[in-house]
């Protein structure tokens, strides 16, 4: 019986002993994504627009940029419309050649740009392809991004922030 009695405790004592600390928890800080919305008008002969992120934004080193081009509204099934966002860089083939909207982002700021081949005559762009062009700038934390992510698809880029347009600053 004492036999049993000692296997007993010495099961509860080995059961209760404490192991090493584990990590520590969070330290306070919301790290969300940020999207935003402005819309430039190209001018020649540089077709590029600079474009400071808000005071609101923070983006970090390793923070993923995205920028989406809005292409099309189309009807929605409520009777208004839908917004079709394309993520740049974007090329268009026109009768004078192609080119194609891009860009490049910083920690500060973001510059959108025309680009074009050597063969095509930026020039001879119409007023609809340089005037009045809509972009949202998606600021994506290290910790949100995934490799099987498809980041060409505005709607999922947005659910796996957690935004809405609710949530989208106009600039």
């Amino acid at each position: 019986m004492k036999y049993l009695i000692f296997l007993f405790a010495l099961a509860i004592t080995l059961t209760a002993c404490d192991g090493p600390q584990g990590p520590p928890g969070f330290d306070g800080v919301h790290i969300a994504a940020t999207s935003f919305e402005t819309t430039v008008d190209f001018f020649a002969p540089d077709y590029e627009v600079l474009i400071d992120y808000p005071a609101t934004v923070t983006v970090f080193p390793n923070d993923m940029t995205l920028v989406y081009l809005l292409w099309d509204e189309v009807p929605g099934n409520n009777g208004g419309t839908v917004d079709v966002w394309r993520l740049l860089p974007q090329v268009i083939y026109s009768d004078f050649g192609e080119f194609q909207y891009n860009f490049d982002a910083t920690n500060g700021d973001a510059r959108i740009f025309i680009d074009a081949p050597a063969s095509t005559n930026l020039n001879l762009l119409s007023a609809a392809d340089i005037t009045a062009q809509t972009f949202r700038i998606v600021i994506l934390p290290v910790d949100l991004q995934s490799t099987t992510m498809d980041y060409s698809d505005y709607n999922a880029v947005m659910s796996l922030a957690g935004l809405t347009t609710g949530d989208i600053i106009i600039e």
